[in-house]
């Protein structure tokens, strides 16, 4: 695995992000992390999974960069993959919790929505879905997400402005539900997934499922149209100028 790390102690399994600085999200961290948490799910040894990233960062969204170089069928890919890591995340029944430990918008924010509980190191972080601004067509698979957490109204207004929030917005609106101090941040995600796997599975996992089977029906269904709507933008003059913006700002930081 070059793109996440994986621990295993007492039926749990952590799953750090790890690429980079920022673990920013490429085609390779999409597959690396659908395929773990596809096998975790038929292991009988692991009882549930914490996400989470490094110091500062859960992960910074997508790998615009990388992105950016990529043909037309490499992008196509990315995006079918992504999607299906989403309909993964969704039906993944047992108990998972993300410690982000960062900065989370867009990509990272999405991985985090996927959880059944999020906490949030305590600081001048972002979490948020700031897709719209950048360029990119929003599928309506990661609105139902989102709006899952946040309600339709709400969501729809941070989605369409591109709002990202700093932590006490994220965890008054309900994006996230806890904050705690960085040091402290995998512990409590520890004693929230223990209060998860100590309740009969086979109830949990069920209801669990019970939970999300609209959400699950909305983000496996077939996306081919809105795939084809998202590509044609991407490919736009406009987007491409953003990102490219986007591009130079990032490389002068990283300089």
């Amino acid at each position: 695995m070059n793109t996440i790390k994986v621990n295993i102690k007492d039926k749990i399994a952590v799953i750090q992000l790890d690429r980079g600085r920022s673990n920013a999200i490429n085609a390779e961290m999409v597959s690396e992390l659908g395929q773990m948490l596809l096998n975790i799910g038929k292991d009988e040894n692991i009882a549930g999974v914490i996400i989470t990233g490094k110091e500062g960062f859960f992960s910074a969204g997508l790998d615009l960069i990388e992105l950016y170089e990529y043909n037309e069928e490499q992008i196509s890919q990315f995006w079918k993959d992504f999607l299906n890591l989403v309909t993964i995340m969704v039906s993944f029944r047992k108990p998972m919790v993300a410690a982000i430990s960062g900065h989370s918008p867009a990509g990272g924010c999405v991985i985090a929505l996927c959880c059944d509980y999020r906490i949030m190191s305590e600081g001048k972080f972002i979490i948020g879905l700031n897709e719209v601004p950048v360029g990119i067509i929003v599928p309506q698979s990661i609105f139902q997400l989102y709006s899952f957490w946040l309600g339709s109204a709400t969501a729809y207004r941070y989605m369409l402005e591109g709002k990202l929030l700093h932590t006490e917005e994220a965890l008054a609106s309900g994006l996230i539900d806890e904050l705690v101090k960085p040091e402290s941040i995998l512990h409590a995600a520890e004693r929230r997934i223990q209060k998860y796997i100590q309740m009969d599975s086979t109830t949990w996992q069920q209801s669990k499922a019970n939970l999300r089977g609209e959400l699950l029906a909305k983000v496996s269904a077939d996306q081919s149209d809105m795939l084809e709507i998202m590509l044609k933008q991407w490919w736009s003059p406009s987007t491409r100028s953003i990102l490219k913006t986007i591009i130079q700002n990032l490389q002068q930081k990283s300089s």
